[in-house]
């Protein structure tokens, strides 16, 4: 297994507003104001002096249909980067089933209680950090492709719900429903899935944005034709179309992660995803990516700091007229049937 890293300083200033987490409706709004405290006084403490931390991207196999394996693979990249560091660590979009494999129909679980979520949470209160992680989860009759954002004490603090789904994944997922960032002492974090970033006019990144996310986390599933040829034409680019003007209007990081492995089942069965994880920073430009590969499983490694936040509500129009207009004129999903 490959391991990355890198360093950029930027001077920060921290947000504070919470999230909902109960799998069918929201936390009242008391309790979406209250903030996540540090229960030990030696976690994380470095990054609660220097303003920053450290990001963990485990671009790591999954194999679809195989919980257990998926499940015992996402744990262990968890300890490591824990044990490398990290104060945060993201996994890849429908990690425990992979993405449109038919056994989410069978087999996804209920957030935050059953065993995938409780073995994840688990996992982040025995590492002392925090775990962002795709999950395939049930809520009653209906199905979602969904993320939890889960803290160092093991709660589920954000519970997110794939809201730009790709049209052939539709008989899988039922609509995402809620979009949201938490309060922590890292900063304020957001959360999408995938292709929720290339919805028309990045409406959804931006709306984290507005909300005063300070980084959007997003796991990811990326996926090319079997016989791409990455010398010919490389990976990334719609990522980088959609991701960098948002980084960029509203000064804060995206760190996209994909996992990596052949996808067996579902519409786009004989597919490979192919990992090139992507962390953009405040300025909107590239600060890492992952290798590319069905077979190239890595940990990335991100030192995070945070911008000061300029404006926030109409402050940001005002910010963009004395400078220069939003950058909302790129493309963003020119083929819904092109690299996911």
């Amino acid at each position: 297994m490959y391991k990355y890293g890198t360093s950029r300083h930027r001077p920060v200033s921290l947000t504070f507003l919470n999230t909902p987490c109960h799998p069918t409706r929201p936390l009242p709004d008391e309790a979406q104001r209250n903030s996540w405290r540090l229960r030990c006084s030696g976690d994380s403490i470095g990054a609660l002096q220097h303003n920053s931390f450290k990001l963990a991207l485990a671009q790591m196999l999954v194999e679809g249909g195989r919980k257990e394996e998926n499940l015992r693979r996402a744990t262990d990249r968890i300890q490591e980067a824990a044990a490398s560091g990290a104060q945060v660590v993201v996994l890849p979009e429908a990690m425990t089933l992979g993405w449109t494999h038919s056994s989410a129909k069978r087999e996804a679980d209920e957030v935050p209680q059953d065993d995938c979520c409780l073995r994840l949470r688990e996992a982040a209160r025995e590492n002392r950090i925090y775990v962002c992680a795709g999950l395939v989860e049930r809520a009653g009759r209906l199905i979602f492709n969904s993320a939890v954002l889960i803290d160092p004490s093991g709660q589920v603090i954000l519970h997110h719900r794939k809201l730009n789904e790709l049209e052939i994944a539709h008989e899988f997922y039922a609509p995402g429903d809620r979009l949201a960032v938490a309060s922590t002492p890292l900063g304020t974090l957001g959360v999408m899935i995938c292709a929720d970033a290339f919805a028309s006019g990045q409406v959804i990144s931006r709306t984290l944005g507005l909300m005063g996310a300070d980084i959007i986390l997003s796991p990811c599933a990326w996926a090319v034709p079997a016989d791409h040829d990455n010398k010919k034409e490389p990976y990334g680019q719609l990522w980088l179309d959609n991701y960098s003007p948002v980084a960029r209007d509203f000064r804060l990081w995206i760190a996209g992660v994909s996992n990596v492995g052949w996808l067996n089942d579902g519409p786009w069965k004989g597919r490979k995803c192919i990992g090139c994880s992507l962390v953009i920073g405040p300025d909107g430009r590239k600060v890492l990516m992952g290798p590319y590969g069905a077979e190239d499983e890595a940990i990335l490694y991100a030192d995070i700091k945070l911008e000061l936040r300029p404006a926030r509500g109409d402050g940001w129009e005002r910010l963009w007229s004395n400078s220069q207009a939003p950058c909302s004129n790129y493309p963003n999903n020119p083929d819904s049937q092109g690299p996911k």
